[in-house]
């Protein structure tokens, strides 16, 4: 299924439903969930596959999950008009919202943490409940800057998935996961100079950092103010994008907020350990009140 926002743009989403256990595809079919549904929003540079062990989780537990490619990512269309700011990415989670119908709970990473907390924060209407994956409305400069210097190094791309494999590794030397060439050739795409790049639209880098897309630090503060649906804060125990201060930041403006640190672990704290997040993400999904 493609949905197409406003701005015309094709986003491709990624559905798992619990009626349906065969592998994630294209043409993938909506089985109405016992739980409900769950919108998984990626960071900046990365793709829907990067949630592919979390929605097999949230399917096997009685979740549908929907992984979107953020537009300018993956099989997600570039922007036309090169429009990669908060306002559009919200723009494209209302419209995809819209199509599903009931409220999902939305899941986001960095970016995509930054585009559920503004969104709902400002809409009121997007969200059951909200996991932000190390995401706050205080973020910490030098993890930003780490984040930016990795994704514009290489901007003549690599010349083999192993020169892409060691990229990574040296951006995330702690991760006990080791990184599988193979295992990346759906985050590259093969250029027309036979080069392997990251499949999203260079003209990402030009709106902005990656986790807030030029939001301001005072505009997620007053954002997070206004949620008022159950919410969860995920921090990886490594992080140098969330400090501990700005998670208490979060805390105290989202009353009720729930928090979970999650040891060894970078600001990529799904990828870095994958069944510690999944199952402190569900143990919160199990206590949510029942879908109206």
């Amino acid at each position: 299924m493609m949905a197409t926002p406003a701005r015309g743009e094709r986003l491709f989403p990624r559905r798992r439903s619990p009626a349906d256990r065969r592998p994630l595809g294209r043409g993938g079919g909506w089985s109405p969930a016992i739980d409900g549904y769950v919108l998984l929003l990626h960071g900046g540079g990365q793709t829907r596959h990067s949630w592919s062990g979390t929605a097999r989780a949230l399917a096997e537990r009685g979740w549908t999950a929907v992984a979107l490619d953020a537009r300018g990512h993956g099989d997600s269309e570039w922007a036309r008009d090169g429009d990669y700011s908060m306002d559009a990415l919200i723009a494209d989670l209302a419209a995809v919202g819209a199509q599903a119908g009931d409220r999902p709970v939305l899941v986001g990473a960095s970016m995509g943490g930054m585009t559920a907390l503004v969104g709902q924060g400002e809409r009121g209407d997007l969200a059951r409940a909200l996991v932000l994956v190390d995401i706050v409305p205080k973020i910490e400069p030098e993890g930003v800057k780490r984040i930016m210097e990795f994704m514009t190094a290489r901007p003549d791309g690599f010349g083999s998935l192993e020169e892409a494999a060691d990229a990574v590794r040296a951006y995330n030397p702690h991760r006990a996961r080791s990184v599988s060439p193979e295992g990346l050739r759906k985050n590259v795409r093969l250029g027309t100079d036979d080069r392997w790049h990251w499949h999203w639209d260079p003209a990402f880098l030009v709106a902005g950092d990656e986790p807030t897309r030029a939001a301001s630090e005072d505009r997620a503060r007053q954002a997070a103010a206004r949620v008022q649906v159950p919410t969860l804060l995920v921090r990886g125990g490594q992080s140098d994008v969330v400090s501990e201060e700005g998670a208490a930041e979060l805390l105290s403006l989202i009353p009720g907020a729930e928090y979970v640190d999650v040891p060894a672990t970078d600001h990529m704290v799904a990828g870095d350990d994958n069944d510690i997040f999944t199952k402190r993400m569900t143990d919160f999904l199990d206590r949510l009140p029942a879908a109206p």
